[in-house]
């Protein structure tokens, strides 16, 4: 599978651009990518902070993540422009009927292809070996593009998650 996703994101955007990610529950179909990516340009392109143009950029990554970037090099980023763009998420929600919200859904590159499971089967995963601490992690918590570009997608052992991976017990 390729992961190639960093040319992707623009350049001239401050490394600590705020971002959002929001995980679909399912991957979407082609002609529903296409939608998406209008929704995501137009809600770009007229969003604004107190009246202020918002340096932003929004893309469907991997066919699953919604992901949103404020540059707030000049125009800072509002609590009604931030309700506009989760007013603009939930939209997509309705239309498509996925969950674009639930955090307890995590994702995974497994046998190279973008696999989700609750947080709540973690330990099943690991216990019954379809997950390992070298698999790859989607952390969807990045807040800046600087982790966007370093440590989006990263081994589970250099993730939060490595806290949860079960350790083996020693036999006595």
């Amino acid at each position: 599978m390729n992961l190639e996703y960093k040319h992707l994101i623009p350049e001239d955007f401050h490394p600590q651009s705020r971002v959002w990610i929001y995980q679909s529950s399912r991957l979407f179909f082609i002609g529903e990518a296409l939608e998406i990516e209008d929704i995501l340009n137009n809600f770009v392109n007229g969003w604004k902070s107190h009246g202020a143009a918002v340096k932003g950029y929004a893309n469907l990554l991997f066919g699953q993540f919604i992901v949103l970037i404020a540059d707030e090099t000049n125009t800072t980023v509002g609590g009604c422009s931030t309700d506009a763009s989760v007013h603009m998420i939930k939209q997509i929600e309705e239309t498509f009927k996925v969950d674009m919200f639930n955090r307890q859904n995590l994702a995974f590159v497994v046998k190279d292809k973008i696999q989700t499971l609750p947080l709540a089967q973690l330990k099943y995963g690991f216990e019954n070996g379809f997950l390992d601490s070298d698999t790859l992690y989607f952390n969807n918590l990045v807040a800046t593009k600087h982790e966007l570009l370093n440590n989006w997608i990263a081994p589970v052992k250099d993730s939060w998650l490595s806290a949860k991976i079960p350790q083996p017990s020693i036999a006595k």
